[in-house]
């Protein structure tokens, strides 16, 4: 091979390598991906506090038989208003009775019993000082005495099973309310523990909801609620909180809340569902964003926050949602310019070339990869 033609055809190829580097070095880098910003601001927001829930009866109990016998009464039925302490089934109180009674002649012939031992007692005490009656004998007397005390105590105790058993055969209604429910008929056979009816109060009747935990400092007892329910649409019926859990659920993160509402005409039935109105909140320099800023990712909430032409990834803690917009408790300040639109595949640190809303770079000014195109044509 000619090294003279070697040589040029060696120079020749250097220069073209170095005319493609140069080339390669004046590519402009890639353009930064075109987003529009809006801020984070403080906003003064009225929240209207409302809930979902059930009407309870305040009072409900499921009354159980505390004795054994036969239904011999139904004072009353199903749907019967009644009275606290009154009567509503009886079980066979006229045997109840009689068990009274043989229980008190027991009594009766306990104390004679008794009363004969000691006069046997006294009687052999004095014989027993005059020297005709053994000790023995004297021993067995006093034994006798205390025997018929005993019998005399059980009786005593056996009358009071039977006076209870008689005021049990008498059931009767533990507070005023409705008999919701019978579970037996007259001369059914029950035993001790089988229910015989549910009762409930309906006046008042509660109706029971639940907050979540950024409304749990905004109720307290006393408060006011305004509850509506379905089957009279037009009509609002107000009622007061009564009753407010001092923990939150760990599983809903919720508060549980009860108010009371009057139903004297009874027209409010435990079940219903109901609507419950706590009114409307006030709150001042809440810092909220649009809705559209914000991401949700595997690790929850983010936005992506502008810091000169980059942007940075912030995960927040969100609150209320009010007209579009999202509180923000944590994780932007207000101020913060958040990206709106472009940011699907943003990542930390990305690039970016801020636009308004017909497109145009904001203010003049490009950022990224179009800052670099700029400064070429410039020189």
């Amino acid at each position: 091979m000619n090294v003279r033609s070697w040589i040029p055809a060696a120079a020749l190829a250097a220069a073209l390598g170095l005319a493609a580097c140069g080339k390669q070095e004046e590519a402009p880098a890639a353009a930064a991906p075109p987003v529009m910003v809006a801020p984070a601001e403080s906003l003064r927001i009225e929240d209207r506090i409302e809930a979902t829930g059930e009407l309870r009866a305040q009072n409900a109990a499921a009354v159980a038989s505390q004795v054994a016998g036969q239904v011999t009464r139904l004072a009353r039925d199903e749907g019967d208003a009644v009275a606290a302490d009154e009567i509503v089934i009886e079980i066979d109180p006229e045997r109840r009775q009689l068990e009274v009674e043989s229980a008190r002649a027991m009594i009766a012939q306990a104390d004679a019993q008794a009363a004969e031992a000691a006069r046997e007692l006294s009687r052999m005490e004095k014989l027993h000082a005059q020297g005709v009656a053994a000790d023995a004998k004297l021993d067995q007397v006093r034994t006798q005495l205390r025997l018929a005390k005993s019998s005399r105590d059980a009786a005593q105790a056996q009358l009071g099973m039977a006076e209870r058993s008689l005021r049990d055969s008498n059931v009767r209604a533990p507070f005023a309310g409705l008999v919701a429910r019978r579970f037996v008929s007259e001369g059914e056979f029950v035993q001790p523990g089988q229910k015989l009816f549910d009762l409930v109060a309906l006046d008042p009747i509660e109706v029971e909801f639940h907050l979540p935990e950024r409304d749990s400092s905004r109720v307290a007892q006393g408060a006011s609620v305004a509850v509506r329910v379905a089957p009279f649409p037009d009509e609002v019926f107000e009622a007061k909180v009564s009753v407010v859990s001092p923990t939150i659920d760990p599983q809903t993160r919720t508060l549980r809340v009860k108010a009371l509402l009057p139903n004297g005409d009874g027209r409010l039935r435990p079940g219903l569902f109901a609507r419950a109105d706590l009114g409307v909140a006030v709150r001042e320099n809440v810092p909220m964003i649009p809705q559209e800023a914000v991401l949700q990712r595997a690790d929850g909430a983010v936005a992506f926050r502008l810091e000169g032409d980059r942007v940075e990834r912030r995960s927040l803690k969100l609150g209320a949602y009010h007209e579009g917009r999202v509180e923000v408790v944590e994780g932007l300040a207000p101020g913060d310019l958040v990206v709106v639109r472009g940011q699907d595949k943003l990542v930390d640190g990305s690039p970016v070339s801020v636009r308004d809303a017909q497109g145009a770079p904001r203010g003049g000014v490009a950022a990224g990869g179009e800052a670099t195109a700029a400064a070429e044509q410039r020189r």
